[in-house]
């Protein structure tokens, strides 16, 4: 299929939300209830810092979060807090206090005041419109908004509700951040949720039951559980989780031609972030590279800096190791697909 396909339906009965683009699978998120969601917001209780780490842990309705830069805390101390990723096994819930409410085309900043406008809309009658919805959406309100890109061709209606939506939410939470004990103030969205507020709009949108069936992502998605993937052109990849690490080996298979290490290369680089984005991981990441001459390494680094630029992920790209590895630290937004399947 051609096209854009947004997919919702369930998996081991949980919610599930699928990307389709041209008929191959670009993202997959999937609950679980085994961990806070992202974005989830929670008044917490300060508990005790961690000397040489720079930070807190805090008490939770259903466990401990670790609160990073957390000067001028005292124990006992009540603070509203977001999650901002999973945890690694056996470590506590990552949250900051840095909170914000972020919708489809909206995201409300309660501790930084100020009207902002994506800066990839540069159309300027498009950018003194939206000044306009915010300012009247905003009227009087002693909170923080930016207008993300996905404003530009909205409708203005569309635009007002959303920012008119969360800034009610934002309301209510603020009103019940102060308190005694550790409380749960929102779930943070779901895989539903979060397609409509990030995938933006697509050719089709598929929610009967069994789409992913129909559609050919459920072949797709077990696929992403092997190690091997082939790329395109020639050579494949193995993406590989370790306790320590992500470790992805480049190969050129049976090309044995000069530019086979460049081409492979190439490849991984441009398939990377799907293959992680899918896989759900993250944490430190070391590519071991097909040979590669140092005079292409320019090459390599801009294509694959290109192709994580349009993730929505966080991904920093650390750079060579001593031995010819190239290395990157991934926030980890999400859990491994076999821990979730």
């Amino acid at each position: 299929m051609k096209g854009r396909l947004i997919a919702l339906d369930h998996i081991s009965g949980q919610e599930a939300a699928a990307l389709m683009v041209d008929g191959r699978l670009e993202d997959l998120l999937i609950d679980t209830d085994t961990a806070p969601r992202p974005g989830a917001i929670f008044r917490a209780i300060v508990d005790r810092q961690i000397k040489g780490q720079g930070g807190v842990f805090v008490k939770l309705p259903d466990g401990t979060g670790f609160l990073r830069n957390a000067k001028g805390l005292r124990p006992r101390q009540t603070v509203l807090v977001q999650v901002t990723g999973y945890a690694e096994a056996g470590k506590a819930t990552p949250v900051t206090m840095k909170v914000l409410f972020k919708s489809r085309y909206a995201i409300i900043t309660p501790d930084a005041p100020g009207l902002n406008i994506s800066r990839s809309i540069r159309d300027e009658d498009t950018r003194d419109t939206l000044l306009e919805i915010a300012h009247d959406a905003m009227a009087g309100l002693p909170y923080g908004l930016i207008l993300r890109s996905s404003c530009d061709g909205a409708a203005s209606d569309d635009i007002a509700e959303d920012i008119q939506t969360m800034s009610d939410l934002t309301a209510r939470v603020l009103e019940h951040a102060s308190g005694t004990t550790a409380e749960r103030l929102t779930d943070g969205d779901g895989p539903h949720l979060v397609a409509w507020r990030e995938w933006g709009d697509a050719e089709m949108i598929e929610t009967t039951a069994g789409c992913f069936e129909d559609h050919g992502i459920l072949d797709q998605i077990d696929a992403m559980r092997t190690s091997k993937v082939s790329l395109r052109g020639s050579g494949h990849m193995f993406i590989e989780p370790t306790r320590a690490l992500i470790a992805v080996d480049v190969n050129t298979a049976g090309d044995t031609s000069i530019a086979a290490g460049l081409k492979a290369n190439i490849a991984a680089a441009r398939d990377l972030p799907r293959q992680l984005r899918v896989r759900g991981l993250g944490g430190q990441i070391v590519l071991d590279l097909a040979p590669l001459a140092k005079k292409d390494r320019r090459q390599f680094e801009t294509t694959l800096r290109a192709a994580f630029k349009a993730d929505l992920i966080e991904t920093s790209l650390a750079g060579w190791t001593p031995l010819g590895h190239f290395e990157l630290q991934r926030k980890r937004e999400r859990l491994p697909l076999d821990d979730l399947l």
